[in-house]
Order: structure tokens, then sequence, then C-alpha cells
């Protein structure tokens, strides 16, 4: 397969970000078995990567990402296949939180059913002015039940049901509004901030990241004590990294970090 037919294309930068760009710009990027398990497989690669440090996912084409294939789920209709296929996604949108590297979401245009799962799944996400989002498939008689699960984490209970309940579109100012992206901006201007975010968090310690995101998801499953206790062990442990002695030792010079990735 070449570059060009491969369902995501991936860069690498020497800085440390990569970016992942689902390729299926005909299918407006839908979630198809295949795109699934190529964009599962690169993320697999990074997570083990000591070289990565920011990952962005974008869409080739118009879209970011409509979600599901729906040609393909009706030319495979049965139980077994939609149950193999909700579970690879949830494994999918797993992966992504559980990734050591932070995760954005670059959004450019529209971002419906699995496509704005997605977008909630990512740790961040910067939208142009023009990008729409929606959780469509009750339009036509399916409850987007596993997208539910990532707006219900971003956006208030109320505003998650109103867009799963009517499949009504919101713009991306609203988005941002709501919770479920961080940033909005013109869309020649989407590139240049992707850019500003990922190297503000290039520009701090990996240690620290990567203990930040794991532990920032790790106590969202627990009670407030469970969380506190498990919260300080960390803290106490990162402590101990060299990264953060010289954060500190920098902090009290009035000099800039050099850190060591320990």
């Amino acid at each position: 397969m070449s570059q060009e037919e491969a369902l995501v294309l991936r860069s690498d930068r020497t800085d440390g970000l990569t970016t992942l760009t689902l390729n299926r710009p005909n299918a407006f990027n839908s979630l198809s078995k295949d795109l699934l398990s190529a964009l599962q497989t690169e993320l697999d690669a990074i997570a083990a990567s000591e070289t990565v440090r920011v990952v962005v996912i974008s869409g080739a084409g118009k879209a970011f990402c409509s979600g599901h294939d729906l040609k393909e789920m009706r030319a495979n209709h049965s139980k077994a296949y939609m149950q193999a296929l909700f579970k690879q996604c949830g494994e999918l949108m797993l992966t992504i939180t559980r990734l050591p590297q932070p995760v954005i979401a670059r959004v450019h245009g529209i971002a419906t059913a699995a496509g704005c799962q997605l977008v909630s799944m990512c740790d961040l996400a910067v939208a142009a002015d023009v990008a729409k989002f929606a959780v469509s498939g009750i339009n036509v008689g399916l409850f987007c039940s596993t997208p539910a699960v990532g707006l219900a984490r971003n956006l208030g209970r109320k505003a998650a049901l109103e867009m799963l309940l009517t499949g009504d579109f919101i713009d991306a100012m609203e988005a941002k509004a709501k919770g479920l992206v961080n940033r909005v901006v013109p869309l020649d201007a989407l590139d240049a901030e992707i850019e500003r975010l990922a190297g503000s968090i290039l520009a701090k310690s990996a240690v620290a990241i990567k203990t930040g995101k794991g532990m920032f998801y790790q106590q969202l499953e627990m009670g407030l004590r469970e969380a506190y206790a498990y919260a300080a062990e960390v803290m106490a442990c990162n402590m101990m990294s060299e990264d953060a002695g010289e954060g500190i030792d920098a902090f009290m010079q009035k000099r800039k970090p050099v850190y060591s990735g320990r």
C-alpha cells in the first residue's frame, strides 16, 4: 500500500510532534473496520515510542470524521458483527486516554456520530470556526450510545442529552462553550493554533506530562478521598524525578529548565 493509499497517514517531527491523518476523504473519513485497525496500530506503536511527545489526529479532505461507515455496517448486518465493531471502536477510544502522550484533535470540518466521539475522547481539541459537531444517529433510528460515553464525560448532562436526543448540529463556538473543544480559530489559523498548543506541551517535562495524563484519567474513576490519596502518592513520586528537581531549581534561579526526561 502506498502512502497515498494508506488509511492513516503518519508524519513524525524531530521535536516529538506526530500527526495521524485519517485518510478516507471520499468517505468523509468514516471509521471502517480497516481504518479503526490502522489507527489502533499507529497508536499502539506511539504508546511504546520514547521520541513521540504529542499526537495530533486530523482528517484528510472536507471532513474531520463522519462516524462509522454506514454502508459497511448495512452490508454486514449481524449482531455479532455489530458487537465486534463497537468493541473495536471502544478499545480505540480507551487507547487514546491510556496513551502516555497527550492527543489533540484537529477539527477542520464536520465531526459527526463516532467522529464527534473521537473528538470527545482526545485529550484536547482545537476546531476551526467552520467546524460542526453532531451525534446524528437518532435521525436514522439509532441512539448514539457509544458516543454518549465521551459526550457525558465532556459536556454537562443536559447539553449531552440534547445533542443525543435531537441529532442537531452545533457550531464550533457552541462546542467550545459546552466543553467539547478547547479552542476555536479561523480555518486559516488552525495549524498555527495547533502549533502553539503543542509547543506549550513540548516545552514541559516529558515525565510530568506522562505522569499527569495517567493520573488525571485514573482519578476520575475514584471517589474523592481515594482520588486525593492516589494523587498525593503520584505527586510524591513525581517530586523524586530529575525533571522536577531541575524545574524547581531553574525557577528559583530564574532560568529556563533543561529537562532530561527522567
